[in-house]
């Protein structure tokens, strides 16, 4: 059997896309939600599953020079694609794990910042997710980061920095924050506001602070809404790491901690207040980069927008509060695949054994709202 680390697709997407095809063979429904970028779906799930030869015409019409990568949930039904794939002539491998697989790839780029020092943006394609590393003097800080620490001690070593502080701006809905665990082994400090830390040890850090680490003066902003404790980080004026306060185009939904049980108020409530929280955001310096925790898409590091750009591309800015409370608490997407449980884990309330941990954040972000 021929298989493909996620690793290597995700090289081999970058450097050598024109030569290879990405066919995902799930459900139509379940590619929709979730999908590798720039793959194409042939839903012959079910005939794999039952009669492997029926798939074959479905198959059969994929271009000929391509290497095909066949890729499922967890790797096994695209397996037997690819046996079809093989027996019919093409050059075929199998995606290890699947979407499973992809959603442990992660990619970094350094950002373009008016800073003494080096910021470095760490991107989760398979997630949406975004998360930063501050560097200067031989010190850092990480804001955000996945559970999948190894991609950020890589970093680290790959600027020869000792890791001084850890930064989350919320208790996260899509994903396993690794930021608790990254600080207990480094033995330093991790940071995260009150209101999101209800069970779990964290430095505690209010509206105004400023929080000096790796030579950087770090203003704490306060910008609930999207959780009771979120907040956003002003880095001298250069950068504002906002989190899920605002995206480049959209903000952060408001009903997550409310229907996952850990917030007494409601999406009407939560809605007015991050308005209010977004109306202070704009207040800062049209030439500050917005640096989010997530980008809707599969994206490239460095993704970055000034907070002017995203004034001009952001809809959600453009409307007044009674509009944008009615259309928040109202119009409410798909939510996050088990989004209670890791909302939970994420302030202390639950403990995730190490193993399931890539199963229970699988499948898209879903944290904006549309």
């Amino acid at each position: 059997m021929s298989d493909i680390s996620p690793e290597e697709l995700g090289e081999r997407l970058q450097t050598d896309a024109n030569n290879l095809l990405v066919v995902d063979i799930r459900h139509k429904g379940e590619f929709d939600d979730w999908h590798v970028p720039g793959s194409v779906n042939v839903d012959v799930y079910d005939e794999l599953a039952d009669a492997p030869d029926e798939a074959k015409d479905a198959l059969s019409g994929l271009p000929e020079e391509k290497e095909i990568v066949t890729v499922c949930g967890a790797g096994v039904a695209a397996e037997t694609a690819t046996d079809v794939l093989q027996e019919t002539g093409y050059t075929a491998a199998t995606l290890e794990d699947g979407m499973n697989g992809w959603s442990r790839v992660h990619r970094h780029a350094a950002v373009s910042v008016d800073l003494d020092g080096t910021l470095v943006q760490v991107a989760r394609p398979g997630k949406g997710c975004l998360s930063h590393v501050l560097i200067s003097d031989a010190e850092a800080a990480v804001f955000d980061p996945s559970h999948y620490l190894e991609e950020y001690e890589a970093i680290l070593d790959e600027y020869d920095a000792e890791l001084v502080g850890v930064f989350d701006t919320h208790a996260h809905a899509d994903h396993v924050s690794g930021a608790a665990e990254l600080a207990d082994r480094h033995g330093i400090p991790y940071y995260l506001h009150p209101k999101d830390a209800l069970a779990i040890d964290a430095s505690p850090i209010e509206d105004g602070q400023t929080v000096s680490v790796s030579g950087f003066e770090i203003e704490v902003i306060h910008t609930p809404g999207h959780s009771e404790g979120s907040v956003s980080f002003d880095i001298e004026g250069a950068a504002l790491i906002t989190g899920d306060t605002l995206f480049h185009e959209s903000v952060g939904r408001v009903e997550l901690g409310v229907e996952a049980g850990i917030e007494d108020s409601n999406a009407d409530q939560n809605a007015a207040t991050l308005y209010e929280s977004l109306q202070r955001l704009q207040d800062r310096p049209d030439d500050a980069l917005v640096l989010p925790a997530h980008d809707p898409g599969s994206p490239e590091p460095p993704v970055t927008a000034t907070l002017g750009e995203v004034r001009e591309r952001n809809e959600d800015l453009d409307c007044d509060r009674e509009e944008f409370v009615q259309e928040l608490a109202s119009d409410i997407p798909d939510h996050p695949p088990n989004f209670e449980r890791v909302k939970r884990t994420n302030v202390g309330q639950e403990s995730v054994p190490g193993d399931e941990l890539a199963e229970l954040e699988l499948g898209p972000n879903n944290c904006a709202a549309e």
